[in-house]
Formats: structure tokens, sequence, C-alpha cells
């Protein structure tokens, strides 16, 4: 009987453990992560159970705090690691969902601010494209002035493009950080 009782407590706590966390506090630690090494590792740690198939979102935030892990480390084969594994991961997680609109995001935030010697670039357009194309479509008032915002900021959106994101945020106006 005691085994049983065990084996029920034991399945259980696995289940909580495993329990998404809510994606604003996934955000907010990425941002946080961006600059700041606690909140990266805290990230990590967060988000340890999720995978390309469990949940493919939470993933791909796994997989851009592996990259961003490469900021705080000195080890030159160490920060390979750590790109080399969040990059495989993010590839897997849009291959799996790639019409996820943040998933897009994230991996463009990546490709625009990595440098250019580790040849991590290839989606840059496309993922631009597809941002800019679907940005109006998205119902998260948060993720959609993140993303504006975040595409008001880069080198790489015309004016013209900056306009149509623009009357995209509708009331809405996006912050430029």
């Amino acid at each position: 009987m005691s085994k049983w009782c065990l084996l029920i407590v034991l399945i259980n706590s696995t289940n909580c453990f495993s329990q998404a966390p809510p994606i604003g506090e996934v955000r907010w630690l990425y941002e946080k992560a961006a600059t700041e090494e606690q909140y990266c590792r805290k990230l990590l740690h967060l988000l340890q159970p999720f995978n390309e198939e469990n949940e493919p979102l939470l993933a791909g935030y796994k997989a851009s705090a592996q990259m961003m892990m490469a900021n705080y480390v000195v080890n030159p084969f160490t920060k390979l690691s750590y790109f080399s594994k969040g990059r495989k991961l993010l590839e897997k997680t849009i291959a799996a969902s790639g019409a996820n609109t943040e998933l897009r995001f994230l991996r463009f935030a990546v490709q625009t601010n990595i440098p250019s010697f580790l040849g991590y670039s290839g989606s840059i357009k496309t993922d631009k494209a597809f941002l800019i194309q679907s940005v109006s479509q998205i119902k998260d008032a948060t993720l959609k002035l993140w993303i504006i915002s975040y595409l008001h900021t880069s080198d790489l959106v015309t004016e013209g493009e900056k306009k149509s994101l623009t009357e995209a945020a509708g009331n809405n106006r996006p912050v430029i950080l």
C-alpha cells in the first residue's frame, strides 16, 4: 500500500514541476537575460524540461537563452558549445512550428545580434518579411508591441516598413527603446 502512495506522490510531483510557466514571466526573464547572467541562468533552469515536442514556444526561449549564455562565459569552446546547442534547438523548434510568429521573432532577434563570423544569418530576410506580414494578426497586444518596437529599432527595416508597422499597431503606438 505504501509503495502505491509513494508512486502516486512521485507522479504528481513530476507533473507539478513540468507545468509551463506563464509566458509573461518567460518574456520578462528573456529581456533581462540579454544583459544579466543571473536571469539567463534562471531562465535556462525554468525552461529545462521543455523541448520542441512538448512546448515549442518555451523551447524557443530556452534555445535563445542557451545562445545568450555564450556572452557570460570566457572559454571560447564553452561559448561555441552554448551557441551551437541553442542554435540547433531553435532550428528544430522552428522546423516543428515554423508558422509561430514569436519563434520567428526570437530567431530574428538572435541573428541580428550575434557576430557575423558565426555564420547564423541565413533567415534574417525571410523572418523579417514574415514578421512584417504577420504582426497585424497577432492577438497578444504585449507581444505585438514588443515585436513592432524591436523592428522599429532595427537598421534592417526600411522607413516604409516601419510606417506599415506603426499602422499595424493601430491605437497602440510602439515604444521605441
